[in-house]
């Protein structure tokens, strides 16, 4: 009886690692989906599916970062770039993020960053400040867990030509 009772003490053992063990191995966070695109007004919008979460989590922190530029221009009262030294471009790095919510393992979600802005770049009276072009290279999506996606090439995008 001492035996038997032993026997079924290690098989219920067995029993309760190997169910504690399983949800923890079968979360395994990836990106099924990472896109990017431009709005019209040169914000970089980087959509995405995440899975693999599991059942435990509410929300999902996701993060988009990007290496960033843009060309700010004067503009006259005419409509027209004047040939003078009057555009700056700047360049940095950003990032912007957002937690989402869980369902059934996954989180769908869009997150929007940029475009930079003009810094100290300001324009003579009568000309008017615009956002000439943006682009967005390096774009990379993360989840909280540590787990990344790469948005392949570049987006760019002229909203004012200067020519």
């Amino acid at each position: 009886m001492r035996r038997r009772s032993w026997f079924i003490g290690v098989v219920a053992l067995v029993g309760t690692l190997m169910g504690s063990a399983g949800p923890a191995l079968a979360d395994s966070p990836h990106f099924i989906k990472a896109s990017a695109s431009l709005s019209n007004a040169g914000a970089l919008v980087c959509s995405f599916k995440e899975a693999g979460l599991g059942s435990t989590v509410a929300t999902e922190r996701v993060s988009c970062s990007a290496d960033a530029s843009a060309v700010y221009a004067c503009i006259n009262g005419g409509g027209n770039h004047p040939k003078a030294a009057n555009k700056e471009t700047v360049s940095g790095p950003l990032v912007s993020g957002g937690d989402f919510p869980v369902r059934n393992g996954s989180v769908t979600g869009s997150i929007s960053i940029g475009p930079l802005d003009p810094g100290g770049f300001s324009c003579p009276g009568g000309q008017r400040l615009v956002l000439s072009e943006v682009s967005y290279t390096n774009i990379v999506l993360a989840g909280s867990a540590g787990n990344t996606a790469n948005v392949p090439g570049s987006l760019s995008l002229v909203l004012v030509p200067l020519s």
